[in-house]
């Protein structure tokens, strides 16, 4: 890498961790409940599950591609696996086939874009209204409620003063840095993120890589799915829908590029904590709800005029 280039990104990375300290104070000057321990672990908290979701959302992004199912998938390995509880299967086989079937569903997107050659935001669009759909046929619209207290453990439990979903969340922002940064498979997906051709001429099974980024991004979503109704109690057919704008919000403000070959999983963390902190921050100054999305309209538009200034720099 360019001396040019670190520096670049070293700029990117403080800037956005700049901005970041910058909103905080802001709002904890706004408002007297902000910085107090309860809201900053509810920030925390609320944010554990778009932060699953982005993780997933950073490997597909890097790879040029994008995946508008992951609430749908969500909704639907929730509901499922919520109905697996009520039919009396053990807990531990309840979680692990709704995070099979969130890791298959993933699994055909990346097949429909490399076998079948549809474009990643056709074939997941088709994906999300799919999976949608499956959920509210699956359950005739109703909720299922009443779920197993030790699969609520997941959404609901402590260990010491911290959350569950927290600690779980922190494991897999762990994880993908292991696997983007550390390992041959994350410099294969930067590569062919980079440029697919070239990657493919090197020997990098491209097809391969793709189909995986997706079902990890499945299996992700069913893992933040799981973690939604355990806190929730309550598995609807509804749930998830519009979460796959938070988690593409995060990444785009994290600095990864929709062209691919650009950004880490660190860059995603710092995004879904500016949305969380933003959605936060308007609830207790009791800004309308609607105004939300214009805000984060907003920010997603400054964060992508910043990434093409940077482009344009380099």
């Amino acid at each position: 890498m360019k001396k040019s280039e670190k520096i670049n990104g070293y700029g990117e990375r403080f800037g956005l961790i700049i901005a970041f300290f910058i909103m905080i104070i802001t709002i904890s000057f706004l408002s007297d409940r902000f910085l107090t321990l309860p809201n900053i672990l509810n920030i925390l908290r609320q944010s554990s599950i778009n932060g699953i979701i982005a993780v997933g959302m950073t490997m597909v992004i890097l790879t040029a591609g994008i995946d508008l199912s992951v609430g749908s998938i969500l909704g639907l390995t929730a509901v499922i696996t919520a109905d697996l509880l009520h039919s009396g299967i053990p807990v531990f086989l309840a979680i692990l086939l709704g995070l099979l079937l969130g890791f298959c569903i993933g699994f055909v997107n990346g097949l429909l874009i490399t076998k079948f050659k549809i474009p990643p935001f056709i074939a997941t669009l088709g994906m999300m209204t799919l999976a949608r759909g499956l959920a509210f046929t699956y359950t005739q619209g109703k909720p299922i409620t009443g779920l197993n207290e030790s699969f609520r453990v997941i959404g609901t439990g402590m260990i010491g003063s911290i959350p569950l979903p927290v600690i779980i969340a922190a494991l897999v922002f762990f994880l993908g840095y292991l696997f983007l940064k550390r390992s041959r498979h994350g410099e294969n997906i930067y590569a062919l993120g980079n440029n697919e051709t070239a990657a493919e001429f090197s020997g990098i099974p491209v097809k391969r890589y793709i189909s995986l980024v997706y079902a990890l991004s499945g299996f992700l979503s069913a893992l933040a799915g799981m973690i939604l109704i355990g806190r929730l109690d309550s598995a609807q057919p509804i749930i998830g829908q519009g979460y796959e704008f938070d988690a593409i919000a995060a990444v785009v403000v994290g600095g990864t590029s929709f062209t691919g070959g650009h950004g880490s999983v660190w860059g995603t963390l710092i995004g879904v904590l500016i949305i969380a902190v933003i959605n936060n921050g308007l609830n207790l100054l009791d800004v309308s709800s609607f105004y939300e999305q214009v805000v984060k309209g907003v920010v997603i538009a400054i964060a992508l005029l910043l990434h093409r200034l940077a482009q344009k720099k380099n």
